[in-house]
């Protein structure tokens, strides 16, 4: 099926690079189902691209992405099939991410939570802004992490410090990211973009084959987590719209 252009999703080519931005401001960066099923696709769509070499993904405004939305998070509640698609949806994006054999670095310009946590963190090079932060609220909200940090974390971190943050869902300060390995550098935030572009065009600089086939080596020991955890995962967290913490949640969200 052919790439579907959105407007919460805009590539613009630079040379070699496609840059990526999340462009949905108003909400976040959140994922609408129409953003969700396009970062499912677009991957695809890139790597097909012989014009590019390297991409950089961002988010329009002040957050990278909030995550879920709260639309599609009462639908997975309320219809057990939107779940079920939903979750399939979220394992696919990230698998999507992984096997692309292009480099991709994300820019995380404001906070990066939840889902869009876990999708800056499955970009091979990841810049932070030194104002922002990362978290992953799933538990908070009744929810099991499993559409990305219970599977990735652990491969990033200590086990120990994963629980820790997964757990409590406490936010996660830039410089913090590096030293857990989250992300690879702290950048100032007027310099974040000028930062990912420059180091995209070095990548793609680089020679095609051996840069690809290094990354794709490399994010194999990621996919056999996903192989070995996403099933189990995913499933958890499918049941967690079924529990009454997730009616509660609905409540306090529906009540706003």
């Amino acid at each position: 099926m052919a790439y579907r252009p959105i407007p919460e999703l805009v590539i613009k080519k630079e040379g070699p690079v496609a840059l990526v931005t999340m462009n949905n401001p108003s909400m976040l960066n959140a994922f609408s189902d129409d953003m969700h099923e396009g970062m499912q696709d677009i991957w695809w769509h890139l790597e097909l691209d012989r014009d590019v070499r390297a991409i950089v993904l961002t988010g329009e405004g002040r957050a990278f992405s909030a995550g879920g939305n709260v639309p599609g998070f009462i639908r997975s509640y309320e219809d057990p099939m939107h779940r079920r698609e939903s979750m399939r949806g979220a394992m696919r994006l990230l698998s999507a991410m992984l096997d692309c054999p292009k480099p991709v670095i994300a820019a995380v310009n404001g906070p990066a939570v939840g889902l869009g946590c876990s999708v800056a963190v499955s970009c091979d090079i990841v810049l932070i802004a030194e104002s922002t932060y990362m978290s992953d609220p799933h538990v908070d909200i009744g929810l099991v992490a499993g559409d990305g940090g219970a599977v990735q974390w652990p491969s990033m971190m200590s086990i120990l410090k994963a629980k820790y943050y997964l757990l409590t869902g406490d936010r996660i300060p830039a410089a913090d990211c590096v030293a857990l390995g989250l992300a690879n550098m702290v950048v100032p935030d007027a310099k974040l973009m000028e930062d990912a572009m420059a180091l995209a065009n070095r990548l793609a600089a680089k020679p095609q084959q051996a840069l690809e086939e290094t990354k794709r080596a490399i994010n194999l020991h990621l996919q056999a987590a996903m192989l070995r955890v996403g099933p189990f995962a995913a499933a958890a967290e499918q049941e967690s719209f079924s529990t009454d913490d997730i009616r509660k949640t609905i409540e306090k969200f529906t009540s706003k």
